[in-house]
């Protein structure tokens, strides 16, 4: 795992003003920089950065996070793909996991615990790698310009050279050993094994090299930093396969990584959605049609991975399939790896072409306005999943309906979108003639609140002295010293405040050089997976109204002496509730100190 040292060294090194000016421009306002959000659509900038605490957060939409976090949420990457992002942009090297060496926030699981990073190893080999790529690229991309039945082909396709310079389009000529013109030494057993590590070469049994890619339109697959990882090949006429991808290597791993999607990141949230296709063709189709926001997936089916990526980038997403059964089949398997994925207040549609389509030839028959017309008309995820069981069944009978609570089952298992799980309960007992509560005693699933948006919300209530302590020691952790840890004790009324301000604590105490002036948000990213998140980024958030002109010691003081209060008034609560019979003779004494207290 990546140490807690490491990455509070990384925190300490970037600016979280320079990481997000690269992508978003920011305004001075007083002591901290404003900016339209970049996770939602407004006009009013309500996105704020503090250079001085080192976190940004929206009033909007309540984004909130570090450096870090916004690399990832920006980015679309996972917690060690941004580790090394922004150790890259600051010349730090990554050092290699290391076993545990602090103690877990409770409730929490390590950050590091994400995806291993695919750059460890020997950082020489990784660059050599990605030249090696952009090497091929350039070689393929002049090639296409003495490719006469290439040319021939793109042009057949609709496809115009500007879009084909944008997307680097290239072509690997026919013949069996072309790349020893861009390596001279092709034979050379280093240069050789590169190439055979980059999956731009094959080593056949008997020892001999040829080249992978042979008589194909060439795609360069680039991955969220905007290199070149691996590539894709079509075939320009008729042969099989029609598409032939880079293989596993340690550049790229194709059920991670998706066509298209570092350069259409900002046009996806531009338009609030992001349409997944299942060829390079369709994703350059669309795209030269004005329809920059689309995405392929690398001749696999939609992983989890994809899902996760594409739901950081936008709230929208719509998978695009052929109406025929190879289509449906596809977008079943992108169902049920999205039950999992899914978030509340996000969506995700099915959209199949009218028979005979694909992207490509539908957007170039009916331009851009029927496509995106088609997208309005996606089938919601729960509308498709309950149309498609429902097909497999006989609903007119008691047993079709019993087979499709059965067949629902699994399915709901996998959501972990309260909401959404709640919606689909309902639906299935409208669909089988059962009620709600029938479903949730047949199906063992822990009841849920049936009018979950009809409580009235609370009124706002003043800040608890326990999230008044959490947000006193993230804006100066060095007040963990002057703490009274017999406070720390639990409430009912005060639980999770209770539990997180302990997990706070428990931080700072792991890592005594967080004093005075030292930024905190390396907690909020070692909270990044733990229960306590939201409400620590909601705490850190109301710090920013905060200036030098708050006297923290007495409020300090203040939060302690209404914690003690508090507790001692629970204490007799509870010994007030036992029947004096029952009172020990210490709890009675204890009682009449607390009194008089």
């Amino acid at each position: 795992m990546i140490s807690q040292s490491f990455i509070q060294d990384l925190l300490n090194r970037v600016d979280i003003v320079d990481v997000i000016e690269r992508d978003v421009p920011l305004r001075k306002a007083g002591s901290n920089y404003t900016a339209c959000c970049p996770f939602h659509s407004e006009k009013t900038p309500s996105f704020t950065v503090t250079s001085t605490k080192q976190f940004y957060h929206c009033f909007g939409c309540g984004a909130h996070g570090s450096a870090i976090g916004f690399v990832m949420e920006y980015g679309g990457m996972n917690f060690v793909e941004a580790i090394n992002d922004l150790a890259a942009r600051v010349g730090m090297q990554v050092p290699a996991q290391e076993p545990e060496s602090f103690r877990r926030a409770p409730g929490s699981e390590s950050p590091s615990s994400a995806t291993p990073d695919k750059t460890h190893g020997t950082e020489g080999s990784f660059q050599d790698l990605l030249e090696v790529m952009n090497v091929a690229a350039r070689f393929y991309r002049e090639q296409l310009k003495h490719s006469e039945s290439a040319v021939a082909y793109l042009k057949k396709r609709g496809l115009t050279g500007e879009t084909a310079a944008r997307f680097a389009v290239g072509y690997a000529p026919a013949g069996w050993r072309n790349l020893d013109a861009a390596f001279p030494d092709y034979v050379a057993k280093a240069q050789t094994n590169l190439l055979v590590e980059a999956g731009l070469v094959i080593k056949s049994d008997d020892g001999k090299h040829y080249d992978r890619f042979r008589d194909r339109i060439m795609f360069p697959i680039l991955d969220l930093k905007g290199r070149i990882v691996g590539f894709g090949g079509r075939v320009l006429e008729q042969g099989e396969p029609k598409y032939l991808n880079s293989p596993e290597t340690p550049l790229f791993q194709k059920g991670r990584e998706l066509y298209n999607l570092f350069a259409a990141r900002r046009p996806i949230r531009e338009a609030g959605r992001v349409v997944m296709v299942e060829g390079y063709m369709d994703v350059v189709a669309l795209s030269q049609h004005g329809i920059e926001y689309a995405v392929a997936a690398l001749g696999t089916a939609t992983t989890s991975f994809h899902i996760q990526k594409l739901l950081r980038q936008t709230d929208n997403v719509v998978f695009c399939f052929d109406g025929d059964n190879a289509g449906r089949k596809a977008a079943w398997r992108a169902l049920e790896d999205s039950l999992a994925q899914f978030l509340d207040g996000k969506n995700i549609g099915f959209l199949f072409l009218p028979e005979g389509e694909d992207p490509d030839s539908y957007v170039r028959n009916f331009g851009k306005e029927a496509f995106e017309g088609l997208l309005k008309q996606a089938l919601p995820l729960s509308v498709f999943l309950f149309r498609e069981l429902s097909a497999r069944v006989d609903l007119t009978t008691s047993e079709g309906r019993a087979k499709l609570v059965q067949d629902t089952k699994p399915l709901l298992a996998r959501v972990t979108a309260p909401g959404l799980a709640l919606m689909l309960l309902k639906q299935l007992a409208e669909i089988s003639g059962t009620t709600q509560r029938e479903l949730e005693d047949l199906l063992k699933i822990r009841r849920v609140s049936s009018s979950p948006f009809r409580e009235r919300a609370p009124r706002p209530q003043p800040a608890s002295p326990c999230r008044w302590l959490i947000q006193i020691l993230l804006y100066d952790p060095g007040y963990v010293r002057k703490l009274d840890r017999a406070l720390l004790v639990e409430s009912r009324e005060y639980a999770e405040e209770i539990a997180a301000l302990s997990a706070l604590v428990e931080f700072i105490d792991t890592h005594p050089h967080l004093g005075k002036d030292t930024a905190i948000p390396s907690a909020i990213t070692y909270f990044h997976d733990s229960p306590h998140r939201v409400l620590l980024q909601k705490a850190e958030s109301e710090t920013l109204a905060w200036d030098n002109n708050i006297d923290l010691e007495a409020e300090f003081s203040g939060a302690l002496a209404r914690l003690r209060e508090m507790q001692r008034k629970q204490r007799m609560t509870r010994l007030h509730n036992k029947p004096l019979s029952m009172l020990t003779p210490e709890e009675k004494q204890e009682l009449q100190r607390l009194a008089v207290s």
